[in-house]
């Protein structure tokens, strides 16, 4: 039987094909707009994601057996709010998870409401990225629109619900939301009271790999589909990023170098950071999971590579670098501000320590090394709760550098294992779609099978020695730049 896999990003959503034993058959990506109204606003139309998600289906099954196609499910970027009116039409553009406009909301949720109340609530507290400021935010800024919801819903559950005419969500794109009581794996009634909402309101909650219904017949008449095709609620991003990488069960990690990064560590066990530096979320095997997560990771090459240097042959940039290790300029990567572990919207990308020798690639290797370094801040908040991590896996449009790679085993000093594909939310929603179809019993005998090591970047001694130095100077720029960043918005 064939699986679909459906990653809906920030930039384009991707779709892939797999093979129940694994094997991917064709991937497909379709662009969309991003509009940014206002300074530091960001969102997208919804009717743009359903619509380049249908023709991307349309191109990803043009030459298979569609009657062979048993199962779909999701990866999807996380915490966007998407509401509707009482027809099920949008009301207003989807405010995205790296939009910042909600920064008096979350001093209200943080300060007035209370960080040991949210946390004892949701097991995390307010970031401007989240859902439940937004909700707030379009109370306090455009209430006739507020008064109109008839549903809230996150990005990818759209998609579920124009396929399915279900509004639905999972445990582990819900976490996110800040209304969702993560450790009991239900709406925090606490919360909706807070943001002024009802429980009807809210979709319903399932498990990442149960099924939410099959398509719509007119939907499996317009892709030559079956109608028995099963939709699976799916995961937020990062979730099913650690599905399709095998980063289930007890103590596994994984590091995503997308437009956002994260470090995932999955737990069977609930837990919380005290400091509510790294996120407590449900997980789409059936557990838990903590994640820090900075809002610019390979976007920040991105944005260098392609803004500032004006080249899209990353490769031959990134062949200047010679001198790991040694270089004297650092690079902070908060170009949207920052969440894990600062939490401050704030925050500003910065260059320091530039000097009349600093070459092209310095300037270059120092974004690497950035990404690098603050991923290693959310680490050490995990090893700091007495988490041995030794290893993790990699995926993400960056884990397709093999110099990236080096660079962030030896920051962080750990083994990094290199999969036979890369393709994280696609092929976890595949996954998901699989086990939901019952070609697998669960998440973690779908991992075991499918997933495959085949290289693993082992940290080396000298080199880890100077990142360690390097690293332990990085983490004072921030603290000493904080107080102008308040300054310059």
């Amino acid at each position: 039987m064939l699986y679909i896999g459906v990653d809906l990003g920030t930039s384009a959503v991707k779709l892939l094909l797999m093979e129940g034993s694994g094997e991917i058959k064709k991937i497909v990506s379709k662009e969309y707009p991003l509009y940014f109204p206002h300074p530091g606003w960001s969102e997208q139309k919804p009717e743009d994601w359903f619509t380049q998600t249908m023709e991307g289906l349309k191109e990803l099954l043009a030459e298979c057996d569609k009657s062979q196609v048993a199962g779909i499910s999701f990866g999807g970027q996380m915490h966007g709010l998407v509401v509707l009116d009482e027809n099920d039409e949008v009301i207003r553009p989807a405010i995205l998870w790296n939009d910042g406009r909600t920064t008096e909301e979350c001093d209200y949720l943080n300060n007035v409401i209370g960080k040991d109340k949210l946390s004892e609530y949701t097991a995390n507290i307010s970031f401007t990225g989240f859902t439940a400021p937004k909700i707030l935010w379009m109370k306090n800024k455009e209430p006739e629109n507020f008064a109109r919801i008839k549903k809230i819903m996150l990005p990818k559950d759209y998609i579920a619900y124009k396929l399915t005419g279900v509004h639905c969500t999972d445990v582990s794109d819900a976490s996110g939301m800040l209304v969702f009581d993560v450790k009991n794996r239900c709406w925090s009634k606490e919360m909706l009271d807070i943001c002024g909402i009802s429980e009807e309101q809210m979709a319903k909650i399932y498990e990442s790999y149960e099924s939410v219904g099959c398509v719509l017949p007119e939907i499996a008449a317009e892709l030559g589909i079956p109608e028995t095709t099963k939709v699976a609620a799916g995961a937020g991003d990062n979730a099913a990023a650690a599905v399709g990488t095998g980063t289930v069960g007890d103590g596994q990690c994984n590091i995503s170098l997308g437009t956002s990064g994260t470090v995932f560590i999955s737990s069977e066990k609930f837990g919380v950071d005290k400091y509510n530096a790294l996120h407590a979320f449900a997980h789409a095997d059936g557990h838990y999971h903590l994640m820090g997560c900075m809002l610019s990771a390979a976007s920040c090459n991105k944005w260098w590579m392609d803004e500032i240097i004006g080249t899209t042959d990353y490769a031959a940039e990134q062949k200047q670098i010679e001198k790991l290790g040694d270089n004297h300029v650092y690079f902070l990567p908060y170009l949207m501000g920052e969440r894990s572990p600062h939490n401050d919207p704030n925050a500003r990308a910065t260059f320091i320590g530039m000097t009349m020798d600093t070459t092209r690639a310095d300037m270059t290797q120092a974004v690497l090394e950035g990404v690098a370094f603050a991923l290693r801040d959310s680490l050490e908040v995990a090893r700091s709760l007495g988490i041995p991590i030794e290893r993790t896996k990699i995926c993400g449009g960056g884990a397709k550098s093999p110099l990236w790679k080096k660079i962030i085993a030896n920051v962080l000093n750990i083994k990094v294992d290199v999969l036979a594909n890369e393709e994280g939310p696609s092929m976890g929603g595949a996954m998901l779609a699989a086990v939901a179809c019952g070609e697998y019993a669960n998440v973690e005998e779908a991992a075991a099978k499918i997933v495959k090591v085949v290289d693993t970047v082992e940290p080396e001694a000298e080199l880890a020695a100077k990142y360690e130095e390097r690293y332990q100077k990085f983490k004072q720029i921030y603290p000493a730049c904080k107080p102008i960043f308040g300054l310059i918005q």
